[in-house]
């Protein structure tokens, strides 16, 4: 509640207010549009999958 002499935030207030406290919660961008293209790891399904194994199953 807001007495006479206060004023109540504006949006812009209320929207900083709520990053510092949350975060950003979308960002901006992807982390596809962020990455390069050419520094992406190029290693095939199979061998991802096999490094996915957990020690205790064997491998």
């Amino acid at each position: 509640m807001t007495g006479p002499d206060e004023r109540l935030p504006s949006d812009w207030e209320k929207a900083r207010r709520r990053a510092e406290v949350f975060g950003e919660v979308l960002p901006e961008t992807t982390r596809d549009e962020r990455e390069d293209p050419e520094a992406r790891d190029r290693r095939d399904g199979d061998t991802w999958l096999k490094e996915q194994v957990p020690p205790h199953h064997g491998g």
